[in-house]
């Protein structure tokens, strides 16, 4: 039988799973935006854009549940434009939206790193950062392959064909690996330092190929969504199979 769930338990129930409290963040993580009390339908998805909504709507659904929610630090305060638009549509269908940023992405199951890692095949993983709330991640993979083929290993895991970058000595062969899901590049120099194989995080800046080439390390740039779909999705499925909500994840195309 379907379970229900008061919007402000289960905001309580995923903040004891994820400890929000435990890390600065550049938005607010929790619910964002509240509607009806009485949850049984969740949608799921990377970004809370226009598209998400509507699909809730169409589903009639109770709350969505994303990594990317609103409110973001130095963003404008108005509720004008792309962002009153969407929050009037979730507003005029009563639907609570709750979004996790870094808390998910750190998490050590239901993480987007762990989720990365488990689908790249990266095991005895830790903190690059030296700290218990590190962002990036590093591991070691079970056997040591080239830059081209950790290439299709992440191209297939994603379906989606990542950026490389070699190093100076392209035939270097990887065993170590730093990883941030999202837009973590500039962690490469951190990896680099620690002498790192490779690297790999959602987004690439101009700088990041200097990085790669002068500092002996792979980096692929595996894009931003496609890297961040995993957390969310194994969040979801966490509330439908420990707490028996019907949960969906929508996979909204975003190339980037």
């Amino acid at each position: 039988m379907e379970e229900s769930m008061n919007h402000l338990e289960l905001e309580t129930l995923i903040n004891s799973e994820l400890s929000p409290q435990l890390i600065k963040d550049y938005s607010p993580n929790g619910l964002q935006v509240e509607g009806k009390a009485d949850i049984k339908t969740i949608v799921t998805g990377v970004t809370a854009s226009q598209a998400l909504i509507e699909y809730a709507i169409a589903k009639k659904a109770d709350a969505i549940l994303v990594h990317h929610g609103y409110f973001w630090k130095n963003e404008p305060q108005q509720i004008r434009g792309m962002k009153g638009r969407r929050i009037r549509s979730l507003m005029k269908h009563d639907i609570n939206l709750y979004g996790y940023h870094l808390p998910l992405d750190i998490h050590p199951t239901l993480g987007n790193n762990a989720q990365l890692a488990a689908f790249l095949g990266i095991h005895s993983v830790t903190g690059l950062e030296d700290h218990p709330q590190s962002i990036a991640m590093k591991g070691e993979l079970a056997e040591a392959v080239t830059g081209s083929e950790f290439a299709k290993r992440i191209g297939k895991a994603l379906n989606r064909e990542p950026l490389h970058i070699a190093p100076e000595n392209a035939d270097k062969l990887i065993k170590t690996v730093g990883f941030c899901t999202g837009g973590g590049q500039d962690f490469i120099d951190l990896a680099a330092e620690q002498k790192l194989d490779a690297y790999i995080s959602g987004e690439v800046s101009e700088r990041t190929t200097y990085s790669a080439r002068e500092q002996d390390i792979h980096y692929y740039a595996a894009g931003h969504h496609a890297t961040e779909r995993y957390g969310v999705k194994a969040l979801g499925e966490w509330l439908a199979k420990e707490h028996g909500l019907d949960v969906e994840f929508i996979d909204i195309d975003n190339p980037v």
